[in-house]
């Protein structure tokens, strides 16, 4: 039979073609709670998994956006026992901690670093996941420091969010990379990684290895992905939905178009 690949962490399964094409929604639930099997919900869901959570394990995420908010509730399916979202807007933490049950730090109110250090008896969280990646903001010159090398092209990505989780990560932790980085980073802490043993996992999302499996999740009701979708709009107007989306307005976290 002619067969596709689906990708993992470290093998690639083999799996028929018909598997991995356009499928029925399943009686019983609706085209939101499946919409996001497409992409972000296995993006976070790997994210997650690419820590190797086990139970009593404490995960920060950095971001709480869509995909940020997938790898929290993904992280406490998988077993963690505390998450930790790391943002600086109220309505993306309020969602982190409604609809997640997770922990909120943010970021412009307190140091994220000493915070997390408290928050875990000296430790540091087990894992850390960047789901921010190259256009991560932050307060202090560190965030100056990226804004200038971009402007003068020597920079490409502003690797904020990446630091401080490699940083904050306990020794021997994993850091999971859900983010997008498209170039080059500067100050990079190499010597964290290394004199702490830490784990760097990454990779564009293997989403066909993720669709079924998840589905079966969504089927038993142990999550509903349709929590993150605070807009509604016509599929012509994308463009204001983008902007909304963009600009952070009316606490707009996804926006799900509609003929």
């Amino acid at each position: 039979m002619l067969g596709g690949y689906a990708g993992g962490q470290a093998e690639y399964a083999r799996v028929p073609f018909a598997d991995v094409g356009p499928q029925k929604v399943p009686d019983g639930l609706d085209d939101e709670q499946v919409l996001f099997l497409s992409d972000i919900f296995p993006t976070g869901y790997m994210a997650a998994e690419a820590c190797n959570i086990q139970p009593g394990d404490i995960i920060a995420v950095w971001g709480c956006g869509p995909v940020g908010q997938f790898a929290m509730k993904s992280a406490y399916m998988l077993g963690a026992e505390r998450v930790i979202g790391i943002d600086r807007f109220d309505y993306r933490l309020r969602m982190a901690r409604e609809q997640v049950g997770a922990e909120t730090l943010n970021y412009e109110e307190v140091n994220v670093l000493e915070a997390l250090t408290q928050m875990t008896g000296g430790r540091g969280p087990d894992s850390c996941i960047d789901a921010v990646g190259m256009e991560g903001h932050g307060p202090g010159l560190a965030y100056a420091y990226d804004r200038f090398k971009q402007a003068m092209m020597m920079e490409s990505d502003r690797p904020v969010a990446l630091r401080e989780a490699i940083l904050a990560c306990r020794s021997g932790g994993t850091i999971s990379v859900a983010g997008v980085y498209g170039g080059f980073v500067d100050k990079f802490p190499m010597g964290a990684i290394v004199n702490r043993s830490l784990t760097i996992k990454s990779g564009q999302t293997h989403v066909h290895r993720y669709m079924r499996p998840l589905l079966e999740r969504i089927e038993k009701g142990e999550i509903d992905p349709s929590f993150v979708i605070t807009h509604r709009m016509r599929l012509q107007d994308a463009a204001d939905g983008y902007s909304i989306f963009n600009d952070k307005q009316d606490e707009c976290m996804k926006v799900v178009l509609k003929t």
